[in-house]
């Protein structure tokens, strides 16, 4: 399900589109639900209690396949789970693997790290928090907390991926004492077997357990921080995507993520969107691996700046940036400074030209700062497979909100039109990894600028999800999601963030906000 243009924070109404393709208009009101039972402690810190009436049994085998039937337990208000991966740890530091062995703490760095985390999240009402019971966790999610009166509730299914009798190795005593079973580890990650144990798909199941205490806790905005694997199943579980996913969705040191949960009329599993993917402390562009592994091919998704009319109705002419998307568009081409830009495809309309324009611009600019620089050119070109402006004048309805394409929202687009949009993203995608192909530099990095909504569909294309999962996600104006390919063109790409949006600034679109007592989502 897409969201309109604002967060699940501060409206009394949410128009929404369902993977069953279905359009709700809802009003959501608080109901209290029983509280999780928690074992006495001495601290401010405690630790739920996590025992379950049956245990799976050892040799049971779970699924990696892709799955659209996720059932959590139903949600009453809408809710929204912020997720945290702790700061840099010594072991971080040291290339150590750590497991859910507890014997690593945070560096100087990792507590910088957590204290703009702090920062981002400081306005946000958040309700509860939970945490890992490890020591790195902890203390990230103190530092963040705060001043904040609610105790943190520890859970230890929030715990790091057990990985047994790799804990605590180096890469290179894991590669001397366990040769193939450390190749597997590397490359076959859901297939991993080690001491009888699949650390991976015990993972997805323990995350799967997560939610289910997550989402029945009597709160609105929860704060979970926990670790880089853990959390990739919890964004994972929560999408209905496979073990198969994991290491494609990117965790970093304090890197946030946003998931919302909106309840169904009718009850059962709520509707699930991920809002945000990994927004980090610092850029999710500069320098630095994939998963582990150097990625020399890159694609960024550029979401255009906010075009004019777009608070009003529009007939769906092609409109140029109001004031706030050429603030939007200069700031994403300052970001991508950090990146030598081989070429820049956009929709032909003209607000996506104008951001790639500008964004050319600055790239250009940046090799002739000093004076022996000699001027390098970006290419540029329209792409007309990333314009649905064809597809959507074709809509029953005489008129769709600009601001609903601003948003990526699909609620007012009729279900045929939708498919001929996935399609149409389809080849589109295909065009884009092309370009990417053409580039013959050690480094390629393309830049795609379009409609949010079609760049909704460029990520689940390089997901290979199906038009089902489009309303899965959510995209902002002038937002930036990027994609590695430390395999090549021809692998599978690495989702390094999501709606990354801080490079705006004050122009951006908080995280989450702030709430009074009796205001609803």
């Amino acid at each position: 399900m897409l969201f309109a243009g604002v967060p699940l924070v501060g409206g009394d109404q949410l128009l929404l589109h369902c993977r069953s393709h279905r359009l709700l208009f809802h009003t959501f009101k608080p109901i209290v639900i029983s509280p999780f039972i928690v074992r006495s402690s001495a601290s401010s810190i405690k630790e739920l209690d996590t025992s379950s009436s049956s245990e799976a049994e050892d040799d049971r085998k779970l699924s990696s396949t892709l799955s659209g039937s996720v059932s959590f337990p139903p949600v009453k208000v809408a809710k929204r789970v912020v997720l945290v991966r702790h700061g840099q740890s010594t072991w971080n530091a040291e290339g150590r693997i750590q497991g859910s062995s507890d014997f690593s703490i945070l560096t100087q760095k990792g507590e910088a790290q957590a204290e703009t985390s702090r920062q981002m999240l400081i306005d946000d009402s958040f309700d509860i928090c939970f945490s890992s019971p490890l020591r790195r966790s902890k203390r990230t999610a103190e530092v963040i907390w705060g001043s904040r009166q609610e105790e943190i509730l520890t859970d230890s299914d929030l715990r790091e991926i057990d990985l047994y009798s790799f804990q605590g190795l180096l890469k290179h005593e894991g590669i001397s004492k366990y040769g193939e079973a450390f190749a597997q580890w590397q490359k076959d990650a859901p297939n991993f077997n080690i001491d009888g144990h699949y650390p991976v798909r015990e993972l997805w199941d323990r995350a799967s357990n997560c939610w289910n205490k997550i989402l029945i806790h009597d709160s609105r905005s929860v704060l979970v921080v926990a670790h880089n694997a853990v959390n990739q199943a919890l964004v994972a579980t929560a999408m209905g995507l496979g073990t198969e996913y994991f290491r494609i969705l990117l965790q970093s040191n304090c890197g946030v993520s946003v998931l919302d949960f909106v309840p169904q009329p009718e009850g059962g599993s709520p509707y699930i969107c991920l809002n945000r993917l990994n927004q980090t402390p610092s850029s999710p562009i500069a320098s630095g691996s994939s998963a582990g592994r150097k990625a020399s091919n890159r694609i960024v998704l550029v979401c255009h700046g906010i075009p004019e009319g777009s608070d009003s109705e529009s007939d769906n002419s092609d409109m140029p940036m109001d004031m706030l998307g050429t603030i939007q568009s200069q700031k994403t081409a300052e970001l991508l400074l950090d990146l030598k830009v081989k070429s820049i495809v956009s929709s032909p309309r003209i607000a996506p030209t104008e951001t790639a324009n500008a964004i050319a611009r600055v790239q250009e600019a940046a090799d002739c700062l000093g004076a022996d620089c000699v001027p390098r050119y970006v290419e540029t070109k329209q792409m007309k497979e990333l314009d649905i402006q064809d597809i959507l004048n074709r809509s029953k309805k005489k008129s769709i909100k600009a601001s609903s394409l601003e948003s990526g929202c699909v609620n007012e687009i009729e279900e045929g039109l939708l498919r001929e949009i996935w399609e149409k993203s389809g080849i589109a995608w295909k065009s884009v990894l092309d370009e990417l192909c053409k580039e013959s530099e050690s480094e390629n990095v393309v830049v795609a600028v379009g409609d949010p909504i079609v760049n909704i569909g460029l990520l689940g294309h390089c997901l290979n999800l199906t038009n089902e999962w489009m309303g899965s996600f959510h995209l902002d104006a002038g937002s930036i999601s990027v994609i590695d390919f430390p395999d090549g063109t021809a692998g599978r790409g690495v989702v390094r963030c999501i709606n990354y949006t801080a490079h705006l600034g004050r122009w951006s679109i908080p995280i989450t906000r702030p709430t009074q007592d009796d205001e609803e989502f």
